[in-house]
């Protein structure tokens, strides 16, 4: 049965919202879509004029929902091909949802994103309920069925975990945007020892290619190994412009709030490198390059005109 307008309209008000909790619990933005959808089918389904609460309401069933997903994609994460990374927000997505504060901000990030990939499926609910949206923990309680000491409790864990996988830093934008445009610079010079002295000691370099994408299955660590990466990663080649399918405009954006390069060829983006910039030197790369994880930033980035390549690859 249609539902009325009005209920129709109550729901896309709060679409957003839904979205950006489902895509900090998945980490995918296709699946979020997917939950926010399932979610409007059960309003659709509900008696909604005994709804008190709509928004707690709408809130309960996608957050379940999500709860369910995680449960089936830690199983299918285990036979995943290579590294898993979250699929990458640029600039503008509305996905990304609120970024007043820092830890809204801290939320989306892909550092974070991954961190929360070590957190049990109730773990990451009240984390992304109470950091990035400010729920309180008797509305986090009555959304899990918990105590709300329970929520305190676990939301302190959760934080505690993420706190143990990172510094949490801010460096301002215009300098972030410098320091990549440093690391392009000294990534396509050919010589190693430039990019080393733009990373820290620790530095952390992943991909994902999905087993579609030749991506190494193992971490580079250590800013030696990283450098000795990157540098051969921007090396010109026939075949990489081959693997690339054509010549590759290389950008300087942002993805889930961090310094990117995008890397694109025929208005598809082909790859997006997130930096994590910290005062002391860039600490890690997460470069997605699995086309299913893709389709969403080629889509936004068609939607917008982002000027000049700083240069072409390959």
């Amino acid at each position: 049965m249609a539902l009325p307008v009005s209920d129709v309209e109550r729901f896309e008000a709060s679409r957003p919202r839904l979205e950006a909790i489902a895509y900090r619990l998945l980490g995918s933005a296709g699946e979020a879509e997917d939950a926010v959808q399932e979610t409007y089918l059960r309003w659709q389904a509900a008696d909604v004029a005994r709804v008190e609460v709509p928004e707690a309401w709408l809130t309960k069933v996608l957050t379940n929902l999500c709860l369910n997903q995680l449960t089936s994609a830690r199983a299918r994460r285990e036979t995943y091909v290579g590294q898993w990374l979250p699929e990458p927000l640029l600039a503008g997505d509305p996905m990304l949802g609120p970024a007043d504060t820092a830890e809204q901000r801290e939320s989306v990030s892909f550092a974070v994103l991954t961190l929360l990939e070590r957190l049990t499926p109730g773990e990451r609910a009240v984390y992304v309920l109470r950091e990035a949206f400010g729920y309180p923990h008797r509305e986090i309680a009555a959304i899990l069925d918990l105590t709300e000491a329970a929520s305190q409790q676990v939301f302190h864990r959760a934080k505690r975990h993420v706190a143990e996988g990172r510094t949490r830093t801010e460096v301002d934008g215009a300098a972030a945007r410098r320091v990549v445009e440093e690391f392009l610079a000294a990534a396509t010079s050919g010589r190693t020892e430039p990019l080393v002295r733009l990373l820290t000691a620790d530095a952390v370099s992943i991909g994902d290619g999905g087993g579609k994408v030749p991506a190494r299955a193992k971490a580079f660590e250590g800013a030696r190994a990283v450098a000795t990466f990157m540098r051969g990663l921007f090396k010109p080649g026939k075949a990489k412009r081959a693997l690339a399918g054509g010549t590759v405009a290389v950008h300087v954006d942002t993805a889930n709030g961090d310094p990117a390069v995008v890397a694109v060829v025929d208005g598809r983006v082909i790859g997006v490198m997130c930096l994590e910039v910290t005062p002391e030197g860039i600490a890690g790369f997460r470069n997605q390059v699995n086309p299913d994880k893709l389709e969403r930033a080629t889509r936004r980035w068609a939607a917008a005109d982002h000027g000049e390549p700083l240069f072409h690859a390959f």
